[in-house]
């Protein structure tokens, strides 16, 4: 049975992730930070739930605990959790604010990474998928013909960006652990209010797929719908 970790799994990607690795006989645990969110969700999915607020150590080093206690490994980790930042223009957005996306898209990754990494390592194909976006891709928020270029978030953009690059350290880090990027697209979630042109169970798809990879598939990549994508 695989075990599989999915912070921010309540609702959105997270939950859509979550059914479809319940639907592939994962044994899923669904992290969420408010606790009855992420109880009523499990039962909804038939996983289990842990709670889990990635900016909080004790909390991220409690979830561990208990899957520790209560697995014995974890084989998948899925980061998922974010926050799309301050929504100000460039020159108005402040320290504090880039601070505070970072703390969850970044440093958040990096604590439950570090928190599970044991458990990860006890796995023979360990998996990690570290939820991005094409705004984090220099390549392509540079490139005019692109929608990504037209889309100004010194914070969120960036916290994406630094993502990819901690996705890359760990694989050179830990080569019998896959960890992979993924951009699921502009994808309709509460994050932006909705508004994205894909639907849940389109934008999930790219990130089940690399959390389904086995001990020889890629590792260190950045990966959309339609395979490798430029950083």
């Amino acid at each position: 049975m695989t075990v599989t970790l999915i912070t921010g799994a309540n609702k959105g990607l997270g939950f859509e992730t979550a059914r479809r690795l319940v639907e592939a006989g994962h044994t899923v645990y669904v992290g969420a930070r408010d606790a009855r969110g992420g109880q009523e969700a499990a039962a909804r999915l038939g996983a289990r739930s842990v709670t889990i607020d990635v900016t909080d150590e004790k909390s991220v080093e409690a979830a561990a605990a208990f899957v520790r206690e209560d697995a014995g490994r974890l084989d998948v980790l899925v980061n998922n959790a974010g926050i799309i930042g301050a929504r100000k223009p460039v020159g108005e957005v402040t320290g504090d604010d880039m601070r505070d996306t970072y703390e969850t898209n970044v440093f958040g990754a990096v604590r439950v990474t570090r928190a599970f990494l044991p458990l990860l390592e006890a796995g023979d194909a360990s998996v990690v998928v570290n939820v991005g976006s094409g705004l984090g891709s220099i390549a392509a928020t540079t490139d005019p013909e692109r929608v990504e270029f037209h889309v100004a978030a010194l914070d969120y953009n960036s916290s994406k960006t630094a993502l990819v690059m901690v996705t890359s350290q760990y694989a050179k880090a830990y080569p019998r652990i896959r960890f992979n990027v993924v951009d699921p697209g502009y994808t309709a979630t509460d994050l932006n209010a909705h508004q994205g042109v894909k639907t849940v169970e389109e934008g999930a798809e790219v990130i089940v797929r690399l959390a389904s990879i086995g001990a020889d598939g890629p590792t260190g990549g950045f990966f959309d719908e339609d395979g490798p994508a430029a950083w």
